[in-house]
Parts: C-alpha cells; structure tokens; sequence
C-alpha cells in the first residue's frame, strides 16, 4: 500500500518495547510499507500532556511514524492537530519487524529532538543509555546504537532529517 492509496489504510499495533517491557501500545494506521521502511500515522499515545520542556506533546498531536527493518532508527514527525510541525523525534531502536498486524520495536534510550526550523537539535537520554548496561550486556548493539545516534545528529545539523524520509 502507498502513501497516495486511495484505499482505507490498515490498522495495526506498534509495541515499543524497551528492557523487555512493553513501554507503550497503541494502534496506527499503516500509511506505507516497502519492504525496508513502514511508515504508521497516529494520535500522540501519551496520557495527557508530556511537557519536554523544549516541546510539549499533547492531546490533538499527530505523528507520522518511519521505522526501517534495517536500520538501528526510528523518527517521528510530530505535528499539531491543526498541522502545523513541531519537529522531529528521532528513537534510537533496533530495527522493526512487523507481523501479524503488529509493528515491534525495541527502544534502546538514546533519542534525537530536531526543532521543525532545524536549529534546536538535542541529542537525549545518553545517561539513561549509559546506564542501562547495553554497553557489556551486548557491544554489538551498543555500538550500532551509538553510531544511529550519531548518523542521526550528522543529518540534523547537514542536510536535515527529511531527507531521510523522501
């Protein structure tokens, strides 16, 4: 199915996962899926108002959600109900996989904000990543988790995020 279907998009289950706990549930609907990249749109998931202090997500948001199968990311474009764009919000993950209707992905910490005029970018969270013990527990993935977040940050102050998502 493509973005510009004029069929009804499907409805399926994104479960982000994070230590082996379901961090949140929610359903959204599956706007594009080419095999590498699935893209889901949906409500903000939150309960009520999540002030960041940099950006506040808030009943009425709606974000428009990239995972790849093949890639250690996942970014989100946040914009009002009104559709105006907040910015992006860029989880460093492990690659998606979906099946039987649900959209899994395991949240590694780091995370990536870019303001919607590109000059707020804030790398998050890498105190929660140093201390989740990914680092002795699997290198491996620490490490393509550090070079996500890196690549991230790279696109945000040079070309922008967008260009990850034409």
């Amino acid at each position: 199915m493509s973005v510009n279907s004029a069929e009804r998009p499907a409805l399926l289950e994104v479960l982000l996962v994070k230590a082996g706990r379901t961090k949140v549930c929610y359903p959204a609907e599956l706007l594009a899926d080419d095999g590498a990249r699935v893209t889901v749109r949906a409500p903000w998931a939150g309960d009520g108002v999540r002030d960041f202090g940099f950006v506040r997500f808030e009943p009425g948001d709606v974000f428009t959600e990239h995972y790849w199968r093949d890639r250690w990311y996942a970014v989100k474009e946040v914009r009002t109900a009104a559709g105006i764009l907040k910015g992006h919000y860029c989880d460093v993950t492990r690659p998606a996989e979906l099946s039987a209707g649900r959209l899994v992905v395991e949240d590694l910490d780091l995370d990536l904000w870019v303001s919607a005029d590109g000059t707020d970018v804030r790398r998050l969270d890498e105190d929660e990543f140093a201390a989740s013990g990914l680092a002795a527990t699997d290198p491996g993935a620490a490490a393509a988790a550090a070079a996500a977040l890196d690549e991230l940050d790279a696109l945000a102050r040079g070309s922008g995020i967008g260009t990850l998502l034409t």
